[in-house]
Parts: structure tokens; C-alpha cells; sequence
């Protein structure tokens, strides 16, 4: 699996920099946390919504978005609550084996990592975006009525009377009053010690989840002022919790199932554990099974009978990363990323799929051509989307690559994959509906991205450099030439004579007028990472993953030398530029910095992402943004206006 900062599912990345100790909270948006530390009321919901939206965005409009990983699943009734990348959709269930998509909401500010329905609400957390209330007492048309915006990131969530409790990373536990959904207020917090990750709620007890802190219990019986009474070291990191009768049952990544006896909760001590084959994040309990979302290894049911010896009645491999699970009656339902899984689990020793509903959830590269914007998918292969109403985007048709695909181009009839360890995937695309795969070579180390001129694609593939690839024959392509460039060759671009190739630590040009013995000519050494390259003019943009927009003077190429730079204070991984403008991918933003002076480079824009932003392509009026875990983002960049009105199209 490529080790791409913040590619994949953002949860995977997180728990990995975690588990390594280097994991940085977001800075909290200041316009957010001042507004709700002041605590005011709104007058209306709908002027809670357009505050942050004002806070989200400057002079940038959302225009349409679809796709999503699938993070986050609650049942209540005859619905299935599912977290689809920003938004929350809901599916009728009355026959598992036929899920019905009945509606959703519009895009959330940040991604669905868990939810809670309780009555005519579903609170969510919403990662970067807090807490949301959603209103689905009429479930075609989910309505967002309140939130609140947590000082981290909202990863759990529970419900208790009147109050909602948010496991909030380093923020720890917050208590927020949900009495009057339009306008929630926080009473409290405790600090769990830990990164809190899972929270579950029982009689006048929080149990909190708290990476490096275990389990904490907490006091809610005056939700004002919580009092941590009692804990429970586990071996590795706790992820996930659920409470049932005197027992916890904690998913603790790589040390599995831990079941922790809470009857004298200012003493819990373990009881039983169950060491599951993957990493364990997240955990249901129904009857006599606790049921484990073992990451990359499925869904794992564990008989709990004995709490003092657990032992693995039955499991099933799910097709992508499971992360939470849902139980009813004789079904499991699995938000597994790549789509929820329905799981028959009748007979526990023996689940059996029996249906399920696919998204696509790993938006890592993007490219536009007339109607139809093709996205390279990750683990989901190319997806291919009618953008011709850019405000209703509609998947139509899909074809999956052998590893993952990272970078996408597209020329004529043919999409050109950059596949990672597959190297380059060529594909017809001239019916949209049927993509059919005609060529492939694979490259020798790991295909990051492509673009195509005249009739050869150019691939930085990692550590093997660039990669010039005659593709005259699509069904039969040859490498033509190549150059190892001496860091790791990230993103390129091609005019003229020339490939400008992002390597990891600066700008490489090469003259390749001659594909067959490409010559560098010229280098500028970045201060810090270059990932993503795109050249305008005389100009050369490097998003620097350290070092922000770095514009190069590629005149004499030669000789290029830095014009100016603007520090975005993100994580840049990508750039466009069109006019005047450059588009800069920068952590879980887009930011639009006017670069008509290249000395004095001015940012006029911003709009933050729910997710990381992984690829940017401009056309027309229109910015595509492949936004990770967010699947495909539309904005407009509307300089003279506040806001637009927005059709958002099917998840």
C-alpha cells in the first residue's frame, strides 16, 4: 500500500501517525471556535448554517459533489443511517436484501465518522465539522437543523436524555445540550488524557476510548461538571466502545476485543480478551456477540458468553477497510469505505453477505474531458462521472485497475491510469457506461501520476523517476525512454520540449524532445517537499508540501529561478493554474491565490474540503476537486459574489 501522505481514508492515516506518535491536530478554524466560546444563540437555523458557511468559505461556492467513503452506520426502525463521505443518506431496509436509497443531506462540512438517531434527530459527528443535528422525520428529505462546532475533531458520538457526548481527539469529551436541536450548547468537557476516539454512554456513566489513556469513566450524573472516577490501561490504542449490562467492550487496534467488568466503575478491571487478526476500531454488542470492525480483516463476531473467554464464532472478509457496524435483529450492517455490506449473521458461525451498496471512496486524482470528469479511485479503479450538470454530478460508469489507481489523464477515446504498482492501465472510454481496459505496461516502481502529448505518457513513478511510454498503439504501449530523477518523482507536466517533474525535493526539467534519451536540464531545490507541478507561461507552480506555492521563472529553463512563494500554512500536495490563478490543494482545502504578480503571489480564496484535497483540475468555471474520502468536490470560484444557489446532486 503506498505510503502517500493523507491518501486513503483519512481515519487509516490517522490511526496510522498515532500509533507512531506523530499525529498533529488540526488547527481549529479561529472564525468557529471564537464564535462558539461566545456561545451565542442564532436566530434561526438557517443562520447558524450560512455562519459557517461564511467561515468555511471565501469568495468560493460549493456547486455539486458525489461519492464518499463510507465511515459511520446507525438503524433505527425500518432506515439505515449511513455517513457517505459528507453527507448523511438513509436507506429503507424493510428487506435487507433490497436497501433502498430513500434520501440524504446536502454536504456536510466535514466527514460522517459516526452517528446516533435518536427519535426524529441524528446527531452526527462530523469530524472537522463537530456535531450536526440532522432532522429525519421525513427521511427523503433529511434537514440539518443545529450544530456545533468542537475545538478538534469529532470522531464518536452518543446520546444521553437531553445531552450529546463527542469523543473529540485531543479536545477529549464534551458535553453538549441538544435540548433545543436548532441551537445546541456545550455545558462541559472532561480531559480524557488520551486522544478520545469512542464514547458510549450508560445510566450516569461516559466510558471514553482514549488512545494512549485506554478507557475512561466518567461521571455524568450532573453533566455539568463530569468527574472522572475510574480507568482501564489496554495494551495497544482504544478505538472503539460499547457498553451492555457490567461490561465495556473496547476495540483496541492491534490488541483486538478487550472486555472490561465496569459493575464498581471506580475499579473496572479486565475480565477477557480476544486477540482479532487485523485492527480492531470499532465494536457492537447484541446478545451473546460482540461484533469487531477489524479494519482491512472484515468483520470478526465474537462469542462473549463467558466474558472471562471469548473466543471467534465466525467471520467475513469484507471487500474494502471496515470501520463500524450496526446490529439488528439477524442482519450486521458494515460501513466497509468502498460501500455498507449487509451481513446475514442468522448463524454466526456462518455470515453470509446478502447485499450490499457501493460507493467510491478514495478520490485521489482527477481530469475533466466534455461531459465527463474521470476520477482515479484508489482501491475503486477509474470512476467516470456526467458532470454536463456540474450541480447533479452522476456516476455512470466505473472499471477497476489491479492496484491503485493514484493518477488519471484522459486524450480521445483513452484514460490513462497511473496505477501505482500496476503501473500504467490504458482504457477505452468511448462508451462511458462500459470503460473497457486496452493496454497496459507496468512500470518498474510505483505510477503516481500522468499526462499524455502527442503520443507518449509521461509517468512519475516514484522512485523509478520519469517514464516516457510510447502510447501510438493503446493496446500495445512501450516505455520509449526514461530519466531516474534523484529523489522520487511525484507529479509531472509536459509543454514543448519539456517535462517539468515535482521530485519529492524540487523542480526537475527535462528536455525530452527526445522521448527515447530525455536530458535534465535544469533543477530548483524547494525547501520542502514537491509534490504536485503545474506550469503557465514562463512560470512553473510547485505545491510544496512544507514550503507552500512556490512560483518558478522557467524562462531560460536552464536556469529557472524562484519568482515568489505564498505560504498557504497547509500541507500542499497539488496545483492547477488557469489565468491569473493558481489552485493549490492544501490538507483539507482549496485555496486560490492570484498570481498575476509572481513576486507578490495574494491569496482571494478559500474553501475548506471535508476531506484532503488529493487532485484539482480546472474547466471552464469550474474547479473538480478529488477530495479523498470526500469523493469528487465541484466549486466556482465567484470573486464578485457572496454565495450561489446550489442543486446538489445524488451521494
Amino acid at each position: 500500500m503506498k505510503a502517500k501522505i493523507f491518501s486513503g481514508l483519512i481515519l487509516l492515516v490517522l490511526l496510522t501517525l498515532t500509533l507512531s506518535g506523530a499525529v498533529t491536530a488540526q488547527e481549529p478554524q479561529p472564525a468557529l471556535v471564537e464564535k462558539e466560546k461566545e456561545q451565542s444563540p442564532f436566530a434561526s437555523p438557517e443562520g447558524a448554517r450560512q455562519q459557517m458557511t461564511d467561515a468555511q468559505a471565501h469568495h468560493v461556492s460549493l456547486v455539486g459533489q458525489i461519492g464518499g467513503s463510507i465511515l459511520a452506520v446507525a438503524l433505527q426502525g425500518d432506515y439505515a443511517y449511513v455517513g457517505i463521505g459528507p453527507r448523511l443518506s438513509i436507506f429503507n431496509i424493510t428487506n435487507p436484501a433490497h436497501p433502498t436509497l430513500v434520501g440524504h443531506t446536502s454536504v456536510l462540512s466535514g466527514l460522517v465518522y459516526d452517528i446516533v438517531v435518536v427519535g426524529n434527530y441524528a446527531y452526527i459527528a462530523d469530524f472537522n465539522g463537530g456535531l450536526r443535528i440532522i432532522d429525519v422525520s421525513v427521511p427523503s428529505a433529511p434537514t440539518e437543523v443545529g450544530f456545533f462546532d468542537t475545538p478538534s475533531w469529532a470522531f464518536d458520538v452518543a446520546v444521553a436524555g437531553s445531552y450529546a457526548y463527542i469523543a473529540d481527539f485531543e479536545a477529549g469529551l464534551r458535553i453538549i445540550d441538544v435540548s433545543l436541536p436548532s441551537a445546541p450548547i456545550e455545558v462541559s468537557s472532561c480531559d480524557t488524557l488520551g486522544y478520545a476516539y469512542g464514547v458510549a454512554v450508560s445510566g450516569n456513566y461516559a466510558y471514553v476510548a482514549a488512545a494512549g489513556a485506554g478507557m475512561r469513566i466518567i461521571d455524568v450524573s450532573a453533566p455539568g461538571a463530569p468527574v472522572e472516577v475510574g480507568f482501564s490501561y489496554t495494551p495497544v490504542e482504544a478505538w472503539g466502545v460499547a457498553v451492555a449490562g457490567n461490561y465495556a467492550y473496547i476495540a483496541d487496534t492491534e490488541a483486538g476485543l478487550r472486555i472490561i467488568d465496569v459493575s464498581v466503575p471506580g475499579t473496572p478491571v479486565e475480565v477477557g480478551s480476544y486477540d482479532t487478526p487485523g485492527w480492531a476500531v470499532g465494536v457492537s454488542v447484541a446478545g451473546n456477540y460482540a461484533y469487531i470492525t477489524d479494519h482491512d480483516s472484515g468483520l470478526r463476531i465474537i462469542d462473549v458468553s463467558v466474558p472471562s473467554a471469548p473466543n471467534e464464532a465466525g467471520f467475513i472478509d469484507t471487500p474494502g477497510t471496515a470501520y463500524d457496524v450496526a446490529v439488528a435483529g439477524n442482519y450486521a450492517y458494515v460501513a466497509d469505505d468502498i460501500g455498507l455490506r449487509i451481513i446475514d449473521v442468522s448463524v454466526p458461525v456462518a455470515p453470509i453477505e446478502a447485499s450490499f451498496y457501493d460507493t467510491f471512496a478514495g478520490a485521489e486524482g482527477v481530469a475533466v474531458a466534455g461531459n465527463y470528469a474521470y476520477i482515479a479511485d484508489n482501491q475503486g479503479g477509474l470512476r467516470i462521472i456526467d458532470v454536463s450538470l456540474p450541480g447533479i454530478p452522476v456516476e455512470v460508469g466505473f472499471r477497476s485497475t489491479p492496484s491503485n489507481a493514484w493518477g488519471v489523464a484522459v486524450v480521445g477515446n483513452y484514460a490513462y491510469i497511473a496505477d501505482y504498482q500496476a503501473g500504467l492501465r490504458i482504457i477505452d472510454v468511448s462508451v462511458p457506461s462500459t470503460p473497457v481496459e486496452v493496454g497496459f505496461y507496468d512500470t518498474p516502481w510505483s505510477a503516481q501520476s500522468v499526462v499524455v502529448a502527442e503520443s507518449h505518457a509521461y509517468v512519475a513513478d516514484g522512485i523509478g523517476g520519469l517514464r516516457i511510454i510510447d502510447v501510438s498503439v493503446p493496446s500495445a504501449p512501450v516505455e520509449a525512454g526514461f530519466y531516474d530523477t534523484p529523489g522520487s518523482a511525484w507529479d509531472v507536466v509536459v509543454v514543448g520540449n519539456y517535462a517539468y517533474v515535482a521530485d519529492v525535493d524540487g523542480l526537475r526539467i527535462l528536455d525530452v524532445s527526445l522521448p527515447s534519451a530525455p536530458v535534465e536540464v535544469g533543477f530548483y531545490d524547494t525547501p520542502g517537499k514537491a509534490f504536485g507541478v503545474d506550469v503557465a507561461g514562463d512560470y512553473a507552480y510547485i505545491a510544496d508540501y512544507i514550503g507552500g506555492l512556490r512560483i518558478i521563472d522557467v524562462s531560460v529553463p536552464d536556469v529557472p529561478v524562484e519568482a515568489g512563494f505564498y505560504d498557504t500554512s497547509g500541507l500542499d500536495q497539488v496545483v492547477a493554474v488557469a489565468g491569473n490563478y493558481a489552485y493549490v490543494g492544501a490538507e483539507w482545502s482549496l485555496r486560490i491565490i492570484d498570481v498575476s504578480q509572481p513576486g507578490a503571489p495574494a491569496e482571494v480564496g478559500f474553501y475548506d474540503t471535508p476531506s484532503a484535497t488529493q487532485g484539482v483540475v480546472l474547466d471552464g468555471n469550474y474547479a473538480y476537486v478529488a477530495n479523498n474520502a470526500a469523493g469528487l468536490v465541484i466549486l466556482a470560484y465567484l470573486p464578485f459574489s457572496v454565495h450561489m444557489p446550489l442543486v446538489l446532486g445524488n451521494p
